[in-house]
């Protein structure tokens, strides 16, 4: 007999349940990690650092020693000095040094608010955001942030202790903020490389620091209140930069993820 046993109509195939998205990785996202609202804060915290020049200028203004305060050979800690008098070699009298201090503490505890927020991915590539993680070694981030925050502990510690309080810890902390400070600007210069002009800045700033602190320990009869600014000044402005510069990163994040998730709503 003859003829084609009746099919079955095909059932439909089931459709494959869809696996939710992985939560986003800052490692592997580096504009997820820019977005976020503390690296806004990290960033604006370095910016805060140029308060210092502001607080500078105030307290010079109210200077009230025998000689008028001389940029060239005060030093920027006689701002700071809590007494009036001859501290080594130099007349000395700040009314305003308490100021000043608070300067140099508020100075240190932002460039350590900005190594605890902001994410070693983030000081990777925050100079251009949308260049990968792997280009750059992540230890160069790890290394950038416990610099930054150990010259942090050192300005905090120098604003704590004035330099005609207890001098060994004064200098002590003044160390601590110059040599680390001068290095963790060559280290992220040189991990910004090749991704903006503004790695040069941080490596010119690093250098110029790093002599100038070797030239105000080891070489006699030069102006310590100008190797002393060339010691401090650049660390600040260093610092800022790489403040602005995060910032900058962050809105040019925070931009394009708001254009995709836009287009991806009228898709």
């Amino acid at each position: 007999m003859s003829g084609s046993l009746p099919t079955n109509p095909a059932s439909p195939e089931p459709v494959p349940e869809t696996a939710p998205e992985p939560a986003p990785n800052p490692a592997a996202d580096p504009a997820g990690a820019l977005v976020r609202a503390r690296s806004l804060i990290g960033a604006w915290a370095k910016v805060s650092v140029l308060q210092f020049f502001l607080a500078e200028a105030v307290v010079i203004s109210g200077w009230a020693g025998t000689h008028p305060y001389s940029r060239r050979f005060n030093v920027i800690s006689d701002l700071g000095a809590a007494h009036c008098g001859i501290y080594a070699g130099r007349d000395v009298c700040s009314p305003l040094h308490w100021l000043m201090n608070l300067s140099f503490v508020v100075q240190g505890l932002a460039m350590v608010v900005g190594a605890v927020l902001l994410s070693t991915v983030l000081f990777r590539v925050a100079a251009l955001p949308d260049v990968p993680p792997h280009v750059r070694n992540p230890v160069w981030g790890w290394i950038v942030r416990a610099l930054v925050a150990v010259a942090g502990v050192g300005m905090v510690l120098v604003g704590l202790v004035p330099e005609d309080t207890v001098t060994a810890l004064h200098d002590t902390g003044a160390l601590l903020f110059f040599v680390p400070g001068g290095l963790a600007l060559l280290a992220l210069g040189w991990s910004w490389r090749g991704l903006r002009a503004v790695s040069w800045i941080l490596l010119l700033a690093g250098a110029v620091s790093l002599v100038s602190t070797v030239l105000f320990r080891f070489v006699q009869g030069l102006e310590p209140g100008t190797l002393e600014r060339l010691m401090a000044y650049p660390i600040t402005i260093g610092l800022a930069v790489v403040g602005l510069t995060v910032a900058r990163g962050v809105h040019q994040a925070r931009s394009a993820m708001k254009a995709r998730a836009r287009l991806a709503t009228e898709a």
